[in-house]
């Protein structure tokens, strides 16, 4: 059974959630499901696309235990039991050298309790509000004002959350078309094959699967090796329906990404039918968090002082001008549940809106233009550049 429920806007907080099940997806890759409690049902809903984060602790090389964040898309449209419950369910691929997702792929099991952060995320359609009541199945047709033509991109994880769009999308007119560029490195490392080869079957003329296998010959040369200019410009102009796509969905690592991104732009299709989420920033250069970062104040010093508002409640800090703090860093030394979660500048959970002063933003890629005008930030990315600034996380 299915139950009908619309996210709210609520600020993101964490639960404890008792993991349901592990399912091996490939060899560094597992699925894992959390069982959400009907008292908490609400605080779960999403819309496919959205993602969750996920917080442990764990031991550093010292072995001194320290926490840990990592943010991972939803895999599956929304699902909810006859007693209330419901469930999360996410994809989680081993990085290389990524202590969060090796400890997960090696020790994770079913009845282990992980904190989960309520779900987040823009990385959804905007097409005909099909997605507004997307926990109602039989109403997705009502909702649809007409069919539509969609098209992602993705690279290895990158499917998580297009899996879940394209499912919901297929679904929601019977004459909506989705066409999919998946990119792996080999058939092996392909997460969701079986999903992918049901979700074909049952749409046989409807979504179009076309794998590119990296380090493996494939019949058509179109779709083997790396997915580069060339080779995008040639899927753009024989495979895909690029003058006729409604919406497009880019999902991967920020090369592949800002490469699609500068392409679509090449070929004159607006920014606003072109939805992205990106793994990282792709600057490995540059540190991504500032969070923990160790910062004293002291009142001999010149100080930047930030205001800020949360859950109604006013905080207060100074921050060493000399220091070059974010406006996160020095708001988690007063209030440890200021919300975040890759501090990067890619998820946007710690969104908040300039009330007063100014602020420089390092990295934005969760912020979209209409919400930058209306003075939005990315605390984890944003230095002060006024002796005073107020920022609100409750807007």
């Amino acid at each position: 059974m299915v139950v009908t429920r619309k996210p709210s806007n609520r600020r993101a907080s964490f639960h404890s959630l008792a993991v349901k099940e592990v399912r091996r997806l490939t060899a560094e890759a597992i699925e894992v499901s959390f069982a959400v409690p009907a008292e908490l049902s609400g605080q779960f809903d999403y819309l496919p696309g959205q993602y969750v984060a996920l917080r442990t602790t764990l031991p550093d090389p010292s072995g001194e235990l320290k926490e840990l964040r990592r943010s991972y898309s939803i895999c599956a449209t929304p699902r909810s039991f006859e007693d209330g419950s419901s469930e999360i369910r996410v994809a989680i691929k081993k990085d290389l050298g990524g202590q969060f997702s090796s400890w997960a792929n090696a020790e994770l099991t079913a009845g282990d309790t992980l904190e989960v952060m309520s779900p987040m995320g823009a990385f959804t359609s905007r097409h005909h509000n099909v997605l507004t009541d997307l926990n109602h199945p039989e109403q997705l047709a009502a909702a649809a004002a007409s069919d539509g033509c969609f098209v992602a991109i993705a690279a290895g994880s990158g499917i998580t959350p297009v899996i879940a769009i394209a499912k919901t999308l297929l679904a929601a007119h019977p004459a909506t078309r989705f066409d999919l560029i998946y990119a792996n490195k080999a058939a092996m490392d392909v997460m969701f094959l079986e999903e992918l080869a049901d979700l074909k079957d049952k749409y046989p003329a409807r979504f179009a699967l076309h794998h590119v296998l990296s380090r493996e010959q494939r019949i058509a040369p179109l779709l083997s090796g790396r997915i580069d200019a060339e080779k995008l410009r040639l899927l753009l102009g024989t495979v895909l329906p690029a003058g006729q796509v409604d919406e497009w969905f880019l999902c991967g690592p920020f090369e592949l990404v800002q490469l699609c991104r500068d392409a679509l732009q090449e070929r004159g299709v607006p920014a606003e039918k072109v939805r992205f989420e990106l793994f990282t920033t792709g600057k490995p250069d540059q540190p991504q968090a500032q969070h923990g970062r160790s910062v004293r104040a002291a009142e001999t010093d010149e100080n930047f002082e930030i205001t800020f508002t949360l859950d109604g409640l006013k905080g207060a800090v100074k921050s060493p001008t000399h220091a070059r703090e974010t406006i996160l860093n020095a708001a988690l030394r007063v209030r440890p549940d200021v919300p975040f979660a890759c501090a990067g500048g890619v998820c946007g959970t710690c969104r908040a809106k300039v009330v007063s002063g100014t602020v420089q933003m390092e990295e934005n890629y969760a912020l979209e233009q209409d919400e930058l005008d209306k003075g939005y930030v990315l605390t984890c990315q944003s230095h002060p550049t006024s002796e005073r600034v107020t920022v609100d996380y409750d807007v």
